[in-house]
């Protein structure tokens, strides 16, 4: 060290904290380069900078890159950039941001972190370098300010002291050498002087960096002039420089499709806080979609350096088949840039990129019925979940529903063309669920909407159960199902005659209906006529806050004990089994108690439900059958 040098203590516990460092803040030793490349990256920017706001500063910037030197023989790694460098101070300073504050203080600072404060902590030299101690048992540096005569040298072993010194024919830029570890592959730690490996790193992490990154092999080589990173972010690009063939080759790269994508959304996010945005929607659903382990398809870069893969913080779990990256400029995170921490900017980024990716699917909606069919048949059920999770978004998703209509076996339906079409004394959204559309159009609770007219959803994606409860109106217009709560449909047209009518047949039929509640105790909460059966003599519905049957067996699956609900068993009047058991109960039959047993099998079995003792069911329809053979 041509200035002579002095050696210095670290400062509080610094043992503890580069202990911290290198084995608890990185989950992945690879990302020491990253962290090394990122540094020099943005040395050659502040020079850049510099050398626009002073004219006379004493600068080449001629050709500003990145090189990155393997010596395989010395076992040792530089990375070098002629880009702003440092001073002494600012090397003691920026390296002893680690050095200098102590592990309570680093770890107080790291707790307190959130919003701006967190910012403060990315690029701060200190800490992305002291990464480089995960693969180095030694790592030293040189460095020269531009426009300052001489160096500073710093070395250290990571242990109690480091070397600092002056150095007097110093290139410009900041040069860090890292004395390698012996390779042990199974500790995650391989050998870093090969370019096969470099390159890897490089092409993961530092692939979109805007500086040319160089290689060369050995101390004296020469390093190529070809870089080793493509530097082509293409969402840097303005959008309307930008191919739609190069956005699908993109997309291909990026999502390891070999179809074209559906929708590009590409944007970028400018005032206090700036992004880039180019994410993706596939024209076909991954194969792991809807399993445990569906890979989130959102990337996070911060200034083209590859932070994150599958970032769920910025994109939510019911979109997780969104492909995509998000370049942010000044992103929060932690000290490590590993982990985001959840805070006002990125939940404003998700936000967006959510709203954006919603308007973009309503957009295509409206312009191409036939590719939305592909989308929602693909990605559909995906979006049902968001109606549980995002209501914020609640309105919007309602928006996006496509969904089996009685009106055309053919042609599913939104809820906004439902509503277009209700009659006009319709004030509700009718639905019903149920296991397929066969079960659903046959059911008995069908009949008196079928012979009115009355269009009515078809729902028979089990998620429906769930998300009908959560998300009970749209556009104002509450969503009913036909299967709960009194339906009486000529209410409105009833005259005084029919109302006698009515409460005639009422008292006729209220000795049945009490023999019916009490036979089936166990079974029904309580018996009544029905004003919605027109062929099926009776039939089974839920007080309109009850569970469905679905829905409890759905629950109990999960491992969440529900209680059983009662239902209420509705008796067509104008049916002959109906008029019989009348006639039959007021004859005071035997085996009524029997009839009534297989009246609500009957019901049970109408609507796709199971017996709870199938066997007596049957015994019970062959004796009855047998005297009439």
């Amino acid at each position: 060290m041509s200035g002579g040098s002095e050696t210095l203590e670290f400062q509080a516990e610094t043992r503890q904290l580069l202990h911290l460092v290198v084995h608890s803040l990185y989950s992945n030793k690879d990302i020491f380069l990253r962290e090394l490349i990122s540094n020099a990256s943005d040395a050659l920017d502040k020079l850049r900078l510099e050398s626009l706001k002073e004219q006379d500063l004493s600068a080449d910037t001629d050709d500003l890159h990145i090189e990155i030197r393997a010596d395989a023989k010395a076992r040792t790694l530089t990375v070098r950039d002629n880009g702003i460098g440092m001073s002494r101070d600012e090397v003691v300073d920026l390296i002893g941001t680690i050095a200098k504050s102590g592990t309570a203080s680093l770890l107080e600072k790291l707790k307190q972190a959130k919003d701006a404060a967190a910012s403060t902590l990315i690029g701060q030299f200190g800490v992305g370098f002291y990464s480089a101690f995960m693969v180095a048992d030694k790592v030293s540096l040189v460095t020269r300010r531009a426009g300052e005569e001489h160096g500073t040298s710093w070395e250290s072993a990571g242990e109690s002291t480091y070397e600092i010194g002056q150095v007097d024919d110093a290139p410009q830029g900041t040069s860090v050498t890292l004395h390698l570890k012996p390779v042990e592959e199974d500790d995650n730690l391989f050998d870093y002087t090969t370019e096969r490996k470099i390159r890897e790193i490089v092409k993961k992490y530092s692939d979109f960096i805007r500086w040319p990154i160089r290689l060369a092999e050995g101390a004296d080589a020469e390093a190529g002039q070809a870089p080793i990173n493509s530097m082509k972010a293409l969402w840097a690009r303005p959008r309307n420089e930008i191919t739609e063939a190069e956005y699908h080759e993109f997309y291909k790269q990026l999502a390891h499709d070999w179809s074209d994508p559906l929708e590009t959304i590409h944007f970028r996010a400018e005032g206090t806080f700036e992004y880039e945005a180019l994410l993706f929607l596939p024209a076909q659903a991954p194969f792991d979609l809807y399993t445990r382990e569906a890979r989130r398809g959102v990337q996070l870069y911060v200034n083209r350096v590859f932070i994150m893969d599958e970032c769920d913080a910025l994109m939510p779990q019911y979109l997780r088949f969104v492909k995509g990256v998000v370049d942010a400029h000044d992103l929060s995170l932690n000290v490590s840039r590993e982990l985001l921490q959840h805070d006002r900017q990125i939940r404003g980024v998700r936000r967006r990129l959510v709203s954006r990716v919603l308007s973009t699917a309503k957009d295509l909606q409206g312009r191409d019925a036939e590719k939305y069919r592909g989308f929602w048949d693909a990605f559909g059920r995906a979006l049902k979940e968001g109606l549980l999770e995002d209501r914020d978004n609640q309105a919007a998703l309602l928006d996006l529903l496509l969904l089996d209509t009685t009106r055309d076996a053919a042609e599913p339906t939104t809820l906004r063309g439902y509503v277009e079409r209700m009659k006009p004394e319709q004030k509700e959204i009718y639905y019903l669920t149920g296991a397929n559309r066969a079960a659903v159009e046959n059911s008995p609770h069908m009949e008196a909407f079928r012979a009115k007219g009355y269009e009515v959803l078809i729902l028979i994606d089990p998620i429906d159960e769930v998300w009908v409860d959560q998300a009970p109106e749209f556009d104002g217009r509450t969503l009913r199902s036909i299967a709960k709560g009194q339906v009486d449909l000529d209410a409105a047209e009833q005259g005084e005659d029919e109302g006698k009518a009515q409460a005639q047949t009422q008292e006729e039929f209220a000795p049945l209906l009490e023999f019916l509640a009490e036979a089936l105790t166990d079974k029904v909460r309580s018996a009544r006529l029905s004003t919605r059966l027109t062929d099926s003599p009776a039939c089974l519905v839920g007080d309109t806050n009850d569970l469905t049957p679905a829905l409890e067996k759905l629950y109990r699956a999960m491992g969440q004990p529900v209680p059983h609900t009662k239902r209420i068993l509705e008796v067509n009047a104008a049916h002959p089994l109906i008029a019989g058991l009348r006639a039959a109960q007021a004859a005071q039959a035997e085996n009524l108690g029997q009839s009534a047993e297989l009246l609500y099998g009957l019901a049970l079995l109408a609507e796709g439900g199971e017996l709870e003792d199938p066997a007596r069911f049957s015994r019970l329809i062959a004796d009855r059958l047998a005297p009439t053979v």
